[in-house]
């Protein structure tokens, strides 16, 4: 009698402390979850790996996007985040090197933030930047180049966007847990949060992966065999379903941060590329890492020129012709130089033979790679241009 007592004692116990837990739940906002959120991936793709205290959801991404394109995110309020990354041209913007919302000249090109969301080192030479949450403070706040020009102009910015209606509405959905505060943390969240949905996998060589033999043509695959070949050696830099290195994914272990010095300067015969573009050593102070830059994805290259981290080589021919020389020689000027013979360069670049018909099909196949529906998908698009 008195098991049966204590048993029935216990059972309305843990029924009340059932009941207080559950109307706790419905007394505090709570995220939504990140498994609520459909991931778009194509065939292949794994999913992005997101951090803990920055789970997806669908008012996040809509609300990162409109920050995105936002041009109260400049001090000045003429430039936005889009401003330097255009969709139709996968998210970069055709200049050699960007140009900032003050007119300041940068050294460095705008990266392509195409599948952004999957790289392991988030910029052309900075090994410790690794989130995407944290690399967006540096276009905002940074004066080194200035960017966005945001720095001293923290307040103000929380101010014009709290002064927005729309955002009174979006951050409070995107950020309960917080009560929707208009913040750095949750401005640069919901950015990060829009900029890993950009992902890019239907190309011709994506379909011709899936099955549909007619999607490349003769040229682009024969350029494939020669790409994915010991004697031309692009894969090693440009492999798996990103064709880039430096990649990490949801499930992956250990991320692999790489850089690469391609033999594009040698100005004076032991090395030296010119200031300030000299690579990881502006970082990490090691003479070794001279001239070594971020592969970048080659996912819609044929749109992204021109070419390298300063923009220096036009066109997807002179950029063949310079991994085929093995390095580029500039003969007169100050940065003249044999960067074939530069004694930091990567162990991959070691020049090749190409006949004129195997470099039209090497061009092809980097053709091949553009995925035309990822450069007009409208989820990706600046919703400014329509009404909220």
């Amino acid at each position: 009698m008195r098991s049966a007592c204590l048993l029935l004692h216990l059972f309305f116990a843990a029924l009340a402390l059932s009941c207080d837990k559950d109307s706790l739940k419905t007394d505090l906002p709570s995220s939504p979850a990140e498994d609520s959120y459909v991931w778009k991936l194509p065939s292949g793709f794994p999913k992005p790996k997101v951090p803990a205290d920055n789970p997806m959801n669908t008012a996040k991404v809509e609300l990162g996007r409109r920050l995105f394109y936002d041009r109260r995110l400049s001090g000045n309020g003429t430039y936005s985040c889009g401003s330097c990354h255009e969709q139709k041209r996968a998210f970069t913007d055709g200049r050699g090197v960007a140009l900032g919302s003050t007119g300041e000249v940068h050294p460095r090109g705008s990266m392509s933030l195409a599948n952004v969301g999957y790289a392991a080192a988030l910029t052309w030479a900075n090994p410790l930047v690794t989130t995407l949450e944290k690399q967006a403070l540096t276009p905002m706040f940074g004066e080194a180049p200035v960017e966005l020009g945001l720095a001293g102009k923290e307040e103000e910015l929380l101010e014009r966007l709290r002064r927005e209606p729309l955002y009174q509405k979006l951050f409070p959905e995107a950020f309960p847990e917080v009560g929707g505060t208009i913040n750095l943390d949750t401005i640069t969240k919901a950015i990060a949060a829009f900029e890993r949905t950009l992902i890019s996998g239907n190309s011709p060589y994506d379909r011709y992966l899936a099955g549909d033999q007619g999607a490349m043509s003769e040229s682009a695959l024969r350029g494939k065999e020669l790409f994915f070949s010991e004697r031309l050696e692009c894969f090693h830099c440009h492999g798996g379903f990103l064709l880039a290195d430096s990649v990490t994914h949801d499930g992956k272990v250990m991320d692999e941060v790489m850089f690469h010095n391609t033999g594009l300067y040698n100005i004076d015969g032991q090395g030296g590329y010119p200031a300030p573009n000299r690579g990881v050593l502006e970082i990490s102070n090691r003479p070794e890492d001279m001239g070594r830059f971020k592969a970048p994805t080659l996912r819609n290259i044929a749109v992204t020129g021109p070419y390298m981290h300063d923009g220096s080589i036009a066109t997807l021919s002179e950029v063949i012709d310079h991994y085929a020389a093995g390095g580029r020689t500039i003969a007169t000027g100050p940065y003249a130089g044999d960067g074939s013979k530069n004694p930091y360069k990567s162990e991959f670049v070691t020049g090749f033979l190409l006949t004129p018909q195997e470099k039209l099909d090497l061009i092809a196949f980097l053709e091949s790679l553009t995925d035309t529906d990822f450069l007009v998908d409208p989820d990706f698009s600046d919703p400014w241009l329509s009404a909220p």
